[in-house]
């Protein structure tokens, strides 16, 4: 069998493996009560905290099995407080939160099945939701139908509907978040369903492919975000990628992720230099020089940005530190993409016998015409690419956000 074949069978037996997504969606399990906090009690004896305990692990099995990542909050029979669970889900980097619980009702007679979700339509003012929370309520109630429709369906209980609720864990978080009330421990029926492990394995194949037949949206960590837009439309392109399901918008940018976006945006081997070797330089890591033929301590061949700063190095767009380096994960600053975007348009305006376009004046009170950048940050501006963070300050040395320059790539299409 060629290599070719090989790698061929090996992509469809992934996708018959993981059919639900093609990267791996990180789903949070959080098992109720627990520790010194046994939830309900049920008519037959049963406690809340192992009944949750043990759908939560069947649940986690599923998920697993379908080609999911599944953390859990806690992992035995342990506290966890309300908060402890939202902070531990935070710190996760997950796309999903899913609170698994029985329920329990005065009357002893009520039955069935509902899952809670936070909506912004119906909030408390005692329980505030938090801000992202509020904003994902579209997302978490959709969730929480996909997970109602297939439990009901597998484990064949009561359906008493979705129900917004200001349960801590579902307004607190900043993912898609719900809360699952199996059925009920102090009523006959329910309480036997739950007492019998073949009823909880159903239950727990019901919520798992409640979550896999939900898809999460695009990069959850930009919902809110005033680059959201721009994220998407970039995305689109195939120009920005993120990580899993994340963009990470607040992250600085690295010089290897710039020039790799660059690389995406202008075809770096389609493009010449405007320079000429000899060529005074601009400043010490951005210059006019003749490309060096020396490599660089920090940048093994086996770095993955190592094809791209060939390529920028074969254009002139930038030379090594006088330490011998080229700091490929070194966050880049605002002036920094500023001066090499530019640069990059008299390359694409010279390919294109583009006419030039003339710069703006000097607007900006940390952006004296005499600063190395200046050129090229008021091209930009005037060409409506670039904005500074107010109206009189750009932050040439502050370093650029990958939602800045999901925002800038925008600009920079619809020009």
């Amino acid at each position: 069998m060629t290599l070719l074949r090989r790698l061929i069978l090996l992509s469809l037996l992934l996708t018959f493996a993981f059919p639900y997504q093609a990267f791996a969606y990180k789903v949070v399990l959080d098992a109720g009560h627990g520790g010194s906090d046994p939830g309900a009690t049920g008519i037959n004896g049963l406690r809340e905290k192992d009944v949750n305990w043990d759908i939560t692990q069947k649940v986690r099995d599923e998920l697993i099995a379908k080609g999911y990542e599944v953390v859990l909050t806690r992992t035995d029979d342990s506290y966890w407080s309300l908060a402890q669970r939202v902070e531990f889900t935070n710190a996760q980097k997950a796309d999903l939160f899913v609170s698994i619980h029985a329920n329990s009702h005065p009357d002893g007679k009520t039955k069935g099945t509902m899952v809670l979700y936070y909506d912004n339509d119906y909030p408390q003012e005692d329980y505030p939701a938090s801000e992202t929370m509020k904003k994902l309520t579209p997302y978490s109630k959709d969730l929480a139908q996909h997970v109602l429709d297939s439990l009901l369906a597998a484990a064949g209980t009561k359906n008493l509907g979705l129900i917004p609720s200001a349960v801590y864990v579902a307004r607190m978080g900043t993912i898609p978040s719900i809360l699952v009330e199996t059925a009920f421990l102090n009523q006959a029926s329910d309480a036997a369903l739950l007492a019998s492990d073949s009823v909880r394995s159903k239950m727990a194949a019901g919520i798992a492919d409640g979550i896999a037949a939900y898809t999460p949206p695009l990069f959850t960590d930009s919902l809110g975000h005033w680059a959201r837009e721009a994220i998407l439309r970039m995305k689109n392109k195939g120009i920005i990628e993120g990580i899993a399901n994340r963009y990470e918008p607040e992250r600085a940018l690295t010089r290897a992720e710039f020039l790799t976006l660059m690389d995406r945006v202008f075809t770096f081997n389609q493009l010449k230099s405007v320079c000429e070797p000899g060529g005074t330089v601009t400043s010490i890591v951005y210059g006019c020089q003749a490309p060096a033929e020396q490599s660089y301590k920090d940048l093994p061949s086996s770095h993955w940005a190592s094809p791209v700063f060939a390529k920028a190095k074969n254009l002139n767009l930038l030379q090594g530190y006088s330490d011998g380096t080229i700091r490929p994960d070194q966050s880049i600053t605002r002036g920094e993409v500023a001066f090499l975007f530019d640069r990059l348009l008299q390359m694409a305006s010279i390919t294109t016998n583009s006419p030039p376009v003339a710069a703006a004046s000097a607007s900006f009170n940390d952006v004296p015409e005499t600063l190395w950048s200046a050129k090229a940050i008021y091209a930009l501006k005037n060409k409506g690419i670039i904005d500074g963070i107010t109206d009189t300050a750009f932050k040439p040395s502050q370093s650029i956000t990958r939602g800045e320059i999901a925002a800038m790539l925008n600009r920079y299409y619809q020009g």
